[in-house]
């Protein structure tokens, strides 16, 4: 029987295609009949769950986290990992996966530098919250690698005419990528190796003039700087701000969901 709250069926896609477009970003490209479960939302920043089972694990089926987790012992839940959406084309029934690999440390980076077409995708999904207001003045999208995908997604979205300024940390040179928009958009690229700072950046920022919506996304580090910074200093509403930690360093995932789930709990308590 599933555990309480909605069902989590999980979505069987193949590998139909790889790419390697720096030498740290992979993408994957999967398909096949699993994909036509999935139903994509209008969101730039949509995600996916990527699923990776316990090894010599039998588990139910049809796969579903709701039932897995209400069944199985802790040890044996499958590990997740958080990935936005970078191409979903329903038509050619493929959905686009760009993978961040820093060599055999991590899950999903080794998963995806070592994946053959055929391989099978696990994941669910999608959620997501963000999308470039077109209402608003202007944009500001900041983030690393990790947000670099529902970065570009916000501005191939943004129409012509439309206001842009992009922050995005890499490691080099060799790290950027071409980030296509109609939009009028300016993108400063920052560099690991140069001990570029985000914060920093964002803050010699001249900010244009009227109402702005934010997307700063990534390390937890600059991501709360940036939040005050953006909230106290330039006055930007919560409702005008999507911003959160992906990731936080020296943490895995399971840890850093863990780490923000505490963060959380201590903030309403202080609030209550």
């Amino acid at each position: 029987m599933a555990g309480a709250g909605k069902p989590r069926p999980i979505k069987r896609l193949r590998v139909l295609r790889k790419e390697q477009l720096t030498p740290h970003m992979i993408r994957i490209v999967a398909g096949g009949d699993g994909i036509r479960a999935y139903q994509h939302n209008e969101f730039t920043d949509a995600y996916v769950k990527v699923i990776f089972p316990v090894a010599g694990v039998a588990y139910p089926e049809p796969l579903d986290m709701g039932v897995i987790t209400a069944e199985l012992p802790r040890e044996q839940w499958p590990s997740t990992r958080t990935y936005t959406v970078r191409y979903y084309d329903a038509d050619a029934g493929e959905l686009t996966i760009d993978f961040v690999h820093h060599g055999d440390t991590g899950l999903a980076g080794p998963w995806a530098a070592n994946a053959a077409v055929g391989d099978e995708l696990l994941l669910a999904g999608p959620g997501g919250a963000y999308a470039p207001d077109p209402a608003a003045d202007w944009h500001l999208l900041v983030g690393d690698e990790s947000a670099l995908p529902a970065i570009a997604a916000a501005l191939e979205a943004l129409p012509a005419g439309a206001q842009a300024r992009a922050v995005v940390l890499v490691d080099d040179a060799q790290e950027q990528q071409p980030l296509a928009t109609k939009a009028d958009a300016q993108v400063r690229w920052l560099h690991r190796a140069a001990g570029d700072d985000v914060a920093t950046a964002v803050r010699e920022l001249e900010f244009p003039p009227g109402d702005v919506h934010a997307f700063v996304h990534g390390e937890a580090g600059f991501v709360r700087e940036l939040r005050r910074y953006l909230l106290d200093e330039r006055g930007v509403t919560k409702d005008r701000l999507s911003i959160s930690g992906y990731w936080r360093q020296g943490k895995n995932d399971e840890q850093w969901r863990q780490e923000k789930a505490a963060e959380r709990a201590a903030e309403q308590a202080a609030t209550a």
